[in-house]
């Protein structure tokens, strides 16, 4: 969580900006041509419904899946490796002087979906890496003389996996032959309530066969579509019963609905509350030169603490906690466990940190999620904790953390403490996985610390530029957050406790202060000043609780009694 990382380019990187450049000249906007009645999909497999069939993957970089899928029952799955960038290719027939539509569903990392040998203008378009399906489409026309062309997808050397499905080339009939017309898909089959909140049902179904959506019905209106087999209903009352069904879509139409299953939202949670305005420090389960403290150690200017880290384990998402004893001055798993009750009999929340700079947990498929939510709501049995605070600076997938944390709340139920701290660059977008996640979950999610440090220069939700240490650093970034679809009370500003806490981008608690009164109050901005106040701004992070107590606790003492005292 704490070490400085370079924000360089180096020459792959300057080649991929190059490449994506290009790449943009070429984008053409969905819609851009009118299709004749007799224009057909010339693609062949284009849903990879038989494996491989009509396709050519470099380097056996290609393989099909049955998760995810955009369409049907499979997708491909490209890897890039080394110098080979996953290009899978199908020569399609075509018509001399047509105009075609190419098109594709992408997820995962760079995309690019491009076409060669059109005897005119050969064209591409690209996605940067994301968390769920995107469609990608250009057109193209071809020569005189074009008979066939060659229509790709590929990745980006170094980059994540790509997935892409229901490739298409649209347009006049080229003679090559084409897939199946699609028809009605079945019924869904399978539906159940996989988590429930006091304002949220979560509903989980099989996959259907040729299916490219679907609809959820809630008493027998349609509430919400979705193109993968779980959607989440939010909006709901506490403990009140509501019936779901759901539909399979696609171009040929709608299925009949699916078996109605029956969902009850929990409680409006009755224990202690976190006060309107809390601090969060991250207490370290290691000795690394900052002072050594039991839980019991921890000022209590601190609402809510964070114990880092959790340790991955061999099964895939899966987490456990190990208590250093040893590095803690022979600090007891029962004095650990005593503590934690004495803190929230205080009314602090302590919680379990997953990840950190050295953190490896990787929760990329639905298997994986599963392992997740169930293993630290084992720990939380185990140990007490109030909920999970996810620092994974490795990255992370946005559909199946979703999935994860939406099934840990369905077993914690409403009093579930979920904190984040994403680093700067993970909240430059809403497109950001990170960010994205936090959107998903915004009905359960507590607070997002982003932390405010080890940072390069970034953009301002105005555009401009700022370089951290700085009280515009601080409001301008949280600015996009709170503009960005975060409620106020979900936003805190995470900064290091002394100089000593981080590899740069500390500022003395009065820097942070007067950042804090700058989003609440509209005082004390620097030459930035956002549009409008934020007065339920939730409050600050800091890294850690040890380094603070080195320091004798100077930033808490100065930054918690502030906090507490906002409007």
């Amino acid at each position: 969580m704490f070490t400085n990382r370079s924000r360089g380019f180096p020459g792959r990187v300057a080649r991929l900006c190059a490449a994506l450049a290009a790449s943009a000249l070429s984008l053409t906007l969905l819609g851009a041509g009118q299709a004749s009645a007799a224009d057909v999909n010339n693609a062949r497999n284009a849903g990879f419904e038989s494996g491989l069939t009509n396709w050519t993957c470099t380097a056996n970089s290609g393989t099909t899946v049955t998760s995810p899928v955009h369409g049907g029952a499979s997708a491909l799955k490209a890897t890039p490796a080394g110098q080979d960038n996953a290009r899978c290719s199908q020569s399609v027939a075509v018509k001399p002087n047509s105009t075609y539509t190419l098109s594709a569903w992408v997820q995962g990392g760079y995309t690019y979906l491009g076409v060669t040998g059109t005897g005119t203008t050969d064209v591409s378009t690209w996605t940067p890496d994301s968390a769920g399906w995107k469609q990608l489409s250009t057109t193209f026309t071809t020569g005189g003389s074009t008979s066939s062309v060659t229509v790709y997808a590929h990745g980006w050397y170094g980059q994540a996996a790509y997935f892409a499905d229901d490739i298409s080339v649209f347009g006049p009939d080229g003679g090559g032959g084409t897939d199946p017309a699609p028809t009605v898909p079945g019924v869904p089959g399978g539906l159940s309530v996989s988590g429930r909140t006091s304002s949220s049902i979560s509903l989980a179904w099989n996959t259907v066969s040729g299916a490219t959506g679907y609809n959820v019905y809630r008493n027998g209106t349609k509430v919400t579509a979705v193109g993968g087999t779980s959607a989440t209903v939010t909006g709901l009352a506490p403990s009140t019963s509501y019936s779901f069904q759901v539909t399979a879509t696609n171009a040929a139409g709608e299925s009949g609905k699916s078996a109605t299953v029956t969902g009850t939202t929990t409680a409006t949670p009755t224990g202690p509350a976190l006060p309107k305005h809390a601090v969060t420090g991250y207490w370290q389960n290691f000795n690394n030169g900052a002072a050594v403290q039991k839980l019991a150690d921890v000022q209590s200017q601190y609402d809510i603490i964070a114990v880092a880290f959790a340790d991955a384990t061999g099964t895939p998402g899966a987490v456990t906690f190990n208590l250093d004893s040893a590095g803690l001055g022979g600090y007891t798993v029962d004095q650990f466990k005593a503590d934690i009750r004495a803190k929230q009999a205080a009314g602090k929340k302590v919680i379990v940190s997953v990840g950190g700079e050295r953190g490896t947990v990787a929760v990329n498929d639905s298997a994986s999620a599963a392992n997740f939510a169930n293993s630290v709501y084992a720990l939380m049995q185990e140990y007490g904790f109030d909920g999970v605070d996810i620092d994974l600076e490795n990255g992370l997938n946005a559909t199946y953390m979703t999935q994860a944390l939406r099934s840990l709340s369905a077993k914690a139920g409403s009093s579930l403490i979920i904190t984040m701290a994403p680093q700067t660059i993970d909240m430059q977008s809403t497109s950001n996985a990170y960010f994205q996640t936090a959107l998903n979950i915004k009905d359960i999610l507590t607070v997002v610390n982003m932390q405010y440090y080890n940072s390069g220069s970034m953009l301002g939700c105005d555009g401009k530029v700022y370089s951290q240490g700085s009280v515009d650093f601080l409001t301008a970034l949280a600015c996009i957050q709170l503009e960005g679809g975060l409620a106020p009370s979900q936003v805190g500003l995470g900064l290091p406790a002394s100089t000593r806490g981080a590899g740069s981008g500390y500022v003395s608690p009065a820097i942070v202060n007067n950042a804090l009164d700058c989003l609440a109050k509209g005082t004390n901005c620097g030459t930035f000043k956002p549009s409008r106040t934020y007065p339920d701004l939730r409050g600050a992070m800091t890294w850690s609780t040890n380094w603070d107590a080195t320091a004798g606790n100077a930033w808490s003492n100065a930054v918690g009694p502030h906090v507490h005292a906002l409007p």
